[in-house]
């Protein structure tokens, strides 16, 4: 693609950033067949190829944006579908979050939305502050009708009809290793997952703890950034971000890590991007160690001696491999090689590579869409009549499990399962799953 940035342009870091990302669009336009968006709203501007054209322009003329343009790259999931599609490898992410930052600091929006966002970006990443929100969910519940506006209501259908107690294994600790020690590694507990779902965590530690590791939750860290970074409050996202660079390397100049053990996803994306968002600053060098340093947890399962089991046969895993896993980090197998390393019969949906519309804060600030979305997934995934639904991020549980009746864990909780922990509490609650021998 060509551009027309001038050389004064070119000095800011940002812009030449986005220069080399433009140019390297040769608009095929073999993003759009992959893009939920495009297929839910068959707009060009609703595509990548129709969004760059809107960030170019935008940006080239350092312009304010305008209502138009805003509205499309709102619309963006952020899936990165795109960016595993495209032949010429365009790095959508980079180019969108720009366009984000950008937007935030120069557009302005409605009251309503300008109130909306703010309460997400002061509530969503801070756990005890999203407790009281879910919990003041709850007692709206029944005015739900009564609520104008469609943002509103799926805040209140957002809320768990069980909040779960706080689990003290998120407070800042040590946990030795059941075995012998082979691996020293830190566990990013997150922010809204520990409101939401307690289980999640608790289920990482016991299977790492299990099969050899002390696991550390640093002192001081928290959020990793995304929820604000992708609303465009880049200073936000850098403030919290800071937080966990310093703490994680606290513990890796204090006793080492081997890794920092990430259990959502949308976090780990984020997360490896540090050394993206921190470059040219005084934090760059440590924000790079802790990119270079942050696995999933199926990366590092995958590198410990988990049992090849028999016993789970019988149990029947839908496979929703979450946006941010395959397309952020492109990691596609690995969770569902572990599920079937351990006895599990692995079935994957058609389409696995569209999103369910969950995508962050997606679902409270575009529902239609989300909805949408969220129905094409779940039939997919019924299709396959499943047992159970297992995926790596949150937002895709809460997202699927609001609109199906199959029960929805984390892959996590299935491996610890498998290998001598408890039956998930959203298995024992189900009257959907059957009762089945689970290797001990």
């Amino acid at each position: 693609m060509q551009t027309n940035f001038t050389a004064e342009q070119l000095k800011d870091p940002k812009l030449q950033r986005a220069n080399d990302i433009l140019r390297s669009c040769v608009h095929c336009g073999f993003c759009t067949a992959t893009c939920p968006t495009y297929q839910v709203l068959g707009d060009e501007l609703d595509s990548p190829r129709g969004r760059i054209y809107l960030i170019k322009d935008m940006l080239e003329n350092n312009r304010v944006p305008d209502a138009k343009t805003v509205k499309h790259i709102d619309r963006c999931l952020g899936c990165l579908a795109c960016m595993t599609t495209c032949p010429s490898g365009v790095h959508y992410m980079h180019l969108v979050d720009q366009a984000r930052a950008y937007i935030n600091d120069r557009y302005k929006r409605p009251v309503s939305e300008r109130v909306l966002r703010s309460v997400l970006a002061q509530v969503l990443p801070y756990p005890k502050r999203f407790r009281l929100a879910l919990l003041a969910a709850k007692v709206a519940r029944p005015f739900r009708a009564l609520l104008p506006d469609a943002r509103l209501r799926a805040m209140v259908d957002m809320a768990p009809k069980v909040i779960p107690p706080v689990s003290r294994n998120d407070d800042p600790q040590s946990f030795a290793p059941d075995t012998s020690k082979l691996k020293r590694v830190a566990l990013m507990t997150g922010c809204a997952q520990r409101a939401l779902n307690t289980d999640i965590n608790d289920a990482t530690l016991r299977v790492l703890r299990r099969f050899g590791c002390e696991v550390v939750v640093a002192e001081g860290a928290g959020c990793c950034g995304a929820l604000t970074h992708h609303m465009g409050r880049e200073d936000q996202a850098k403030e919290t971000a800071a937080r966990n660079i310093r703490a994680w390397c606290a513990e890796m100049d204090a006793g080492g890590l081997d890794a920092i053990v990430i259990n959502t996803s949308g976090c780990g994306t984020t997360v490896k991007d540090y050394g993206h968002m921190f470059k040219d600053t005084p934090l760059a060098a440590d924000a790079a160690r802790v990119a270079d340093c942050a696995m999933d947890v199926s990366e590092l399962l995958a590198t410990l001696d988990l049992p090849h089991g028999e016993g789970a046969e019988s149990l029947t895993v839908a496979y929703h491999s979450a946006c941010s896993l395959q397309h952020g980090q492109k990691i596609k197998t690995l969770p569902k090689d572990l599920l079937r390393q351990v006895g599990y019969q692995v079935a994957e949906p058609k389409d696995p590579h569209l999103c369910c519309g969950s995508a962050g804060t997606y679902n409270l600030m575009q529902p239609e869409i989300s909805a949408e979305l969220k129905t094409r997934k779940i039939k997919t995934l019924e299709a396959v009549t499943p047992d159970v639904i297992a995926a790596g991020n949150i937002g895709c549980m809460m997202q699927i499990s609001s609109g199906s009746a199959v029960p929805v864990v984390h892959t996590v909780e299935l491996l610890d399962w498998a290998t001598g922990g408890p039956k998930p509490p959203a298995l024992s609650h189900s009257k959907h799953t059957p009762t089945v021998p689970i290797l001990r």
